[in-house]
């Protein structure tokens, strides 16, 4: 999005040090700045000020700074009076620039996934943004804006929350008219502290939504479906139950994990050959079919949308070594729900020998111990071998080691045949594995 440094200053209440230059993105990390972006320090563990140069030197052609600007640095400064309220006002200002079709997606679980597939959908019929990788929060969400294209018709945006209040923050800023809803689990309660506060927190998305606005609700799970009352918007609702007005009928996997199945919708019916894998990915495809239809995407664009849709990286990802093992890298990010889809999931293949090597599921407060005893149980009564890294709490009837190398060293001689899924929360990494599986 094309913007002077003269808009940028009125937009942050801030004052303009420099030529009037123009750019067209933001950023927040100095190792990727480029010519024609406006780099942002935000200060945290780490104080962003201090690579403000770096960023010049890298071709920012501007910067904010809550301080005297630089006289040295070639490049124009916006002096504010905290770097981060002005990133989200500039995201604002980004949004007032884009047509009223913004969606909101949010989730305990599958809203980046979700996000990916609508994306898919959006991109048959409108110039589409979207939120890349996981940039759902107060600094990802205005970037996401910012680096959208001046001709976009259509932008998705991923919405986090670490608490009550983060999503209404995020909706003050990207102002939705659509806003989608997965799952409501009891994740992240170390920061919620309860289901409760989880659900009050992810329905803040459809109470921001205007009267014409849409609201689509999974219908298979209650505790969203139930959010039609905190809503002024209409309410689409989809899921595999009856009385869902998106819904998914014959679902079949291929042999690489891939789904079909017959898309139902108010607007006509096709048949959807997913490129995304995992049974469990089916719900999310409904969603992204039901908010695309309410956008005005026809059904044969969307089926086509979702075969072609691919999803961000560490998400089942599904390759085959030159020795003829399977590997599943679903490495992004872990919790009881996406544990379960996803052991479910290596069940299915037609495999020799099924191992799972996992990390923690961060995050799950004092519920953490029993919930990584349960997804073991779940394994061995799947048959699976479960290999845990760093984790105590999976149990006896585990295998235990320390680290990366120490899995790859319990999984031993894997031959033709046999599977491995790698999945854990992010502070695991285990993508690692997986990269040295290959």
């Amino acid at each position: 999005m094309h913007l002077l440094a003269s808009q940028i200053a009125a937009a942050t209440g801030g004052t303009l040090h420099g030529p009037d230059v123009r750019v067209d993105s933001a950023g927040i990390d100095s190792r990727a700045a480029s010519p024609g972006q406006l780099f942002v320090p935000i200060v945290a563990a780490r104080d962003g000020h201090d690579f403000i140069a770096a960023a010049v030197a890298a071709g920012a052609t501007a910067y904010l700074t809550d301080r005297a600007p630089d006289p040295a640095l070639a490049a124009t400064a916006v002096q504010v009076a905290d770097t981060a309220v002005a990133l989200a006002d500039l995201g604002r200002e980004a949004r007032r620039r884009v047509p009223d079709r913004v969606v909101g997606v949010t989730g305990s679980v599958g809203k980046t996934s979700t996000k990916d597939l609508l994306a898919g959908v959006l991109e048959t019929t409108y110039v589409t943004a979207a939120s890349e990788k996981s940039f759902n929060n107060e600094l990802g969400l205005p970037l996401t804006l910012l680096g959208a294209p001046d001709d976009t018709e259509a932008v998705v945006l991923e919405m986090g929350a670490r608490g009550v209040g983060h999503i209404q923050l995020l909706c003050e800023i990207a102002s939705p008219t659509v806003g989608v809803l997965t799952r409501v689990e009891a994740v992240h309660l170390e920061m919620f502290g309860s289901l409760a506060d989880v659900a009050q927190a992810k329905g803040e998305l459809v109470e921001s939504l205007p009267s014409d606005g849409l609201a689509v609700l999974n219908a298979d799970h209650e505790v969203v479906a139930a959010m039609d009352t905190r809503t002024q918007a209409r309410v689409l609702t989809y899921g595999l139950a009856a009385g869902a007005d998106v819904r998914a009928e014959n679902v079949v996997l291929d042999d690489q994990l891939r789904a079909a199945f017959d898309l139902l919708t108010p607007w006509g019916s096709a048949r959807v050959a997913l490129g995304a894998r995992g049974e469990h990915q089916v719900p999310n495809a409904l969603a992204a079919a039901a908010a695309g239809g309410g956008m005005g995407v026809s059904v044969e664009a969307i089926a086509a949308g979702l075969s072609a849709a691919r999803l961000s990286g560490l998400r089942m990802e599904l390759t085959t070594t030159s020795a003829g093992v399977i590997v599943i890298n679903d490495a992004y990010n872990a919790n009881p729900t996406s544990m379960t889809a996803a052991l479910s999931s290596l069940a299915l293949l037609d495999a020799r020998r099924r191992f799972a090597v996992l990390g923690t599921m961060a995050e799950l407060g004092a519920d953490g111990p029993a919930a990584h005893r349960e997804i073991a149980e779940q394994a061995q009564a799947l048959g699976i071998t479960v290999i845990a890294v760093d984790e105590p709490h999976y149990g006896d009837a585990v295998t235990h080691v320390a680290d990366v190398a120490g899995a790859v060293g319990a999984l031993g001689d894997l031959v033709e045949g046999d599977a491995v899924l790698v999945k854990g929360s992010r502070v695991a990494a285990l993508e690692r594995v997986a990269q040295a599986l290959s």
